[in-house]
């Protein structure tokens, strides 16, 4: 999902327990035999929760197909295993996360990667204060440059290799500086998951009142009503997806309300800088920050000018951002101007039109949402692959034919129909191509054909859908 994407080829073969399209494989009495924890010795995992662990061995024991509850148990605790770092920081806790097989930490894979873990941190103090950390941390991240997408360890780390002669305004501690709307909105998810989660309001000090300010002038710079504001973004490189048109501040658009973002969550560059998912994701989190504005900081300004902000943008959505698709009636564009040009397509990167309702953004029985999605889901979308071993949306980042597991969980987590649901574990099943780990993208006809096998995002997000299906559909998991 990031600058650098490894492809991986596995030999043929060892993905034969999973599924073709529509066609569940059993898993042969040898393979279950096989299926050894593919998890790090438990000497060498980075942090330990027994809630967690607790919670796999209860779930794990009701999944009868053993490579599901294999897969289960392998990813759930990949983030904890392998990719956060816990240590104090004057007297509070200090939690820097890695995506995976990139040494930097991504606001918003940090916040994706340990939110499924909010609802297990009232019963497990460590866990609780591991948030907390991330909570911490990300706040520090903010003040030091709300454009930035990604951080080192500490101020004296160097930029990313693959950024390192960008022309922007880099800062000491900035890993790489791609301004996307969705990177704040995932800090304020956290905080409003963990505030709501556990009722404890230490982390919403000065620090992250301060950060919060900075986030609503980030968003209201980006509105563009006074110039093109501070944040412009080059890049030398083959790419054009890594960089930005007319001196590094992208196309231009008319300033009508919506937000303006120059990279996706992809981290590719957006090609009409009002980018949907992201204003809808906006909206959100707008409206969350002045819940917690209102009730922990009392702070009724801050409050105000949140839902303002809020109610501002979800004006301009519903005049700018809606469109008639040819084959599927009124839907979400992905990315407008203002000038009346749109771009329909969906990319896997969450926020995605996909995922709309997975971010709070509307309930999955809308109509305006279920219209979207039918689009997303089909041959109209030009980023949806069809291959004979799975299909689902992949994203530019990865190339033409590269499913991303991403895109199937949230399928599942935004279906109400049983049997696609089913279909899409089996989907996933298939796409570990023996690993023991969701990926970063896979081939639509050869699951062992991938691209990041450490990427730790689709791996808790795997383990979340099994426990939400385990929570809200067991028979399902059953059914495998």
């Amino acid at each position: 999902m990031k600058s650098l994407s490894r492809r991986v080829f596995i030999q043929s073969g060892v993905c034969a327990a999973g599924s073709l399209v529509g066609i569940p494989l059993k898993v042969s009495a040898e393979l279950q035999r096989e299926l050894a924890s593919a998890r790090p010795p438990v000497s060498e995992r980075l942090f330990g929760s027994r809630a967690i662990e607790s919670a796999i061995a209860a779930v794990a024991r009701e999944i009868p197909n053993r490579e599901l509850a294999w897969l289960f148990a392998n990813c759930f605790p990949s983030t904890l295993d392998t990719t956060v770092f816990p240590s104090e920081r004057n007297g509070h806790p200090d939690t820097f996360v890695i995506t995976g097989d990139i040494d930097a930490m991504w606001l918003r894979d940090s916040s994706a990667q340990v939110h499924p873990y909010l609802s297990f941190a009232t019963s497990d103090p460590p866990l609780r204060r591991l948030v907390e950390g991330v909570i911490r941390r990300q706040t520090r991240c903010i003040l030091i440059d709300s454009y930035a997408n990604a951080f080192r360890r500490d101020n004296a780390s160097p930029s990313l290799p693959w950024a390192v002669h960008d022309a922007t305004d880099m800062k000491p501690g900035v890993g790489e500086r791609k301004w996307e709307i969705d990177s704040l909105c995932y800090v304020v998810r956290l905080s409003y998951g963990y505030w709501r989660a556990t009722g404890d309001t230490t982390p919403f000090d000065a620090a992250w009142q301060a950060a919060m300010k900075r986030v609503l002038t980030t968003f209201r710079e980006q509105q563009r009503k006074q110039g093109s504001g501070p944040y412009h973004f080059q890049r030398e490189t083959k790419s054009p997806s890594d960089t930005l048109m007319l001196s590094g501040y992208g196309n231009p658009a008319r300033p009508n309300g919506l937000i303006y973002s120059m990279f996706r969550p992809s981290d590719d560059a957006c090609t009409l800088p009002q980018f949907i998912p992201a204003n809808l994701f906006a909206v959100v989190s707008l409206g969350q920050l002045a819940e917690m504005a209102n009730t922990v900081l009392h702070n009724v300004e801050m409050a105000t000018e949140s839902a303002a902000l809020a109610q501002e943008v979800n004006a301009a959505l519903t005049k700018y951002a809606l469109a008639a698709h040819a084959d599927h009636g009124e839907i979400w564009s992905y990315e407008v101007d203002g000038y009346g040009n749109r771009i329909f397509m969906d990319d896997a990167n969450a926020p995605s039109l996909l995922s709309l309702p997975y971010l709070g953004c509307c309930s999955r029985q809308d109509p305006l949402y279920l219209r979207t999605r039918a689009f997303t889901l089909s041959t109209s979308n030009p980023y949806f692959f069809r291959g004979t071993a799975a299909q689902g949306i992949g994203s530019p980042h990865t190339g033409l034919g590269m499913i991303w597991p991403i895109s199937i969980l949230m399928q599942a987590l935004t279906s109400t129909n049983d049997q696609e649901i089913v279909q899409c574990l089996h989907w996933l099943i298939a796409s570990n191509a023996g690993t023991g780990f969701m990926h970063e993208s896979f081939n639509e006809n050869n699951p062992a054909d991938f691209t990041r096998p450490w990427f730790a995002w689709a791996n808790t997000l795997f383990g979340e859908l099994i426990l939400t299906l385990h929570r809200e559909r067991p028979s399902l998991l059953k059914a495998i």
